[in-house]
């Protein structure tokens, strides 16, 4: 039986690299919803305009596609007899709405989180997440303060787990700017993948 993964959205990389990423990393199927409905935010765009976009995003349309998928993934693959296990996926604000999910995740699709460099995050949310998340980032990060990663590993307990690379900003596994940070996002990716098999494989059988 295979496993499945949901991957929220980032800002600034497109959705078909981020699920080449995914899909060459994850031995299993990855499902990556375009909850900025054809309008993500892109590296290119001036930061001064970022609050503007930012305030076009609904959250409660995103909270909404997100339920959407994850319903029509648990239909789709528990009823085919697939799989029964699901993981979700977020990078930078995507990991905000991971937070957000794994709170709201009364019906327990989710078994396991992965956050990587999550921003905006809202940190109270973290005592209603009844599963593990493996947090990922840079201490160098100023948008994902580890302080902030190390209390929620604390409060959400239940073998949650932080990660964290000296010396690496923010986005730096999916958009690595050095040979050196390439060496490092190889080493999270590979972090993230042994992880969510001994949750979701290992430790399910």
């Amino acid at each position: 039986m295979e496993t499945a993964y949901f991957s929220c959205p980032m800002f600034m990389v497109s959705r078909t690299h981020l699920r080449g990423i995914l899909h060459t990393v994850l031995p299993a199927m990855v499902t990556m919803p375009d909850l900025f409905r054809g309008n993500p935010w892109v590296k290119d765009k001036p930061r001064d305009e970022y609050e503007n976009w930012l305030s076009t995003q609904s959250p409660d349309r995103i909270s909404k596609d997100i339920s959407t998928s994850t319903k029509w993934m648990a239909d789709e693959f528990v009823a085919a007899g697939i799989t029964t296990k699901f993981a979700i996926i977020g990078f930078c604000f995507g990991g905000a709405l991971l937070i957000k999910t794994l709170a709201d995740d009364h019906d327990k699709y989710f078994g396991l989180g992965v956050c990587f460099y999550g921003t905006r995050m809202n940190p109270s949310l973290a005592s209603n997440i009844q599963v593990p998340v493996l947090f990922v980032s840079g201490n160098e990060d100023p948008l994902c303060p580890v302080n902030t990663l190390i209390d929620m590993e604390k409060c959400i307990s239940k073998g949650s787990r932080t990660v964290i690379f000296e010396g690496r900003g923010h986005g730096f596994a999916h958009r690595p700017k050095s040979p050196e940070e390439d060496s490092d996002a190889e080493t999270a990716f590979v972090v993230m993948r042994n992880w969510l098999h001994e949750g979701l494989v290992v430790n399910a059988n």
